[in-house]
């Protein structure tokens, strides 16, 4: 499968890249997954905001081959 990943803000800076293409093996993956995969083992951040496909959604979500998932640091405003 293949998704791309793409990194906003803080995100971006924390990651060190602002997106990258992965191939993944598997039938399913979920977004949690992909993030022990790029994070070299940093856990996910609890307030991060993650998106497929311009959707937000959890950290439990199936993704499937094209997507595009994306996280953000969490939107403050004022």
């Amino acid at each position: 499968m293949n998704i791309t990943v793409r990194y906003f803000a803080s995100m971006r800076d924390r990651m060190g890249r602002t997106d990258e293409a992965l191939a993944i093996g598997g039938d399913t993956v979920t977004v949690a997954e992909v993030w022990a995969n790029v994070a070299g083992g940093q856990p996910m951040p609890d307030s991060t905001l993650i998106a497929i496909n311009m959707e937000y959604t959890d950290a439990d979500a199936v993704l499937k081959d094209g997507d595009e998932l994306a996280f953000f640091p969490p939107v403050t405003g004022g």
